[in-house]
């Protein structure tokens, strides 16, 4: 939780401008992304954000029954967000909980600018979003990994969608918080982008933040997300070299 009570290793989260896991304020911890991971879905992804590791995997499109759900004027997308039992330190209970509901809504709302929702109504696109690891940042991770599944599923987009967050810690702005600076910071701010015209189309806040802070963490958060796009559009590029 945001601003609890710090152990003894975490009172100070900043020192000399270097953050508890060795990283610069504006630096990123190491990302992975790999497309097409999984044979039984149409699309797929992998992402790793430091410890913070998730699999999506994409079902569709497809007719979708009962029909009374329908549009027919667009697609319907459908995400589901789930942490695994074995994902945080403490065992997560099995089943939709309050919080994967919330993050699952997000993330529907983050992607589906992106996606040509209107070039194939009367179908659902379903994503999973399994968090396999939790270590802070795993709404943003997750909706990176979903573009990228979607793309891999040949669906319509008009780009990609990153996500990242910036955050106060001890005073400082910083760029991608771990566990220990999410758990401790002062402030948290996620933000989701669309490659192609920089839309943002998510942007939730935490805590407490001036606004020349607010308006420096969104200039963390596009540098973030410009090095994620690069790695989505690498991630693509390497799935279909592997097919040549």
């Amino acid at each position: 939780m945001m601003g609890g009570t710090r152990p003894d290793k975490y009172k100070k989260l900043v020192v000399k401008g270097k953050r508890i896991d060795g990283r610069k304020l504006d630096e990123m911890r190491p990302v992975i992304i790999k497309a097409g991971v999984l044979d039984q879905a149409d699309g797929s992804a992998y992402i790793e954000v430091g410890s913070t590791k998730i699999l999506a995997g994409v079902f569709g499109p497809k007719v979708l029954h009962p029909k009374r759900l329908l549009d027919e004027d667009k697609a319907v997308l459908d995400v589901s967000y789930a942490m695994l039992p074995f994902s945080t330190s403490e065992r997560a209970r099995p089943g939709p909980s309050r919080r994967s509901k919330e993050i699952s809504k997000v993330a529907k709302n983050a992607l589906e600018p992106s996606i040509f929702l209107e070039e194939a109504p009367q179908v659902m696109i379903s994503l999973q979003l399994d968090v396999i690891s939790a270590d802070a940042g795993t709404r943003a991770a997750a909706i990176t990994a979903g573009s990228v599944a979607l793309a891999d599923a040949g669906i319509p987009m008009k780009g990609l969608v990153s996500a990242c967050a910036a955050g106060k810690i001890d005073g400082n702005i910083a760029l991608d918080l771990c566990g220990p600076e999410d758990n401790f910071g002062e402030a948290d701010m996620p933000v989701a982008m669309l490659s192609s015209n920089n839309e943002i189309t998510l942007l939730q806040f935490d805590g407490d933040m001036t606004k020349d802070e607010v308006s420096k963490s969104l200039e963390l958060v596009r540098k973030g997300n410009e090095y994620l796009w690069s790695k989505q559009e690498e991630a693509l590029r390497g799935k279909y070299k592997e097919v040549d």
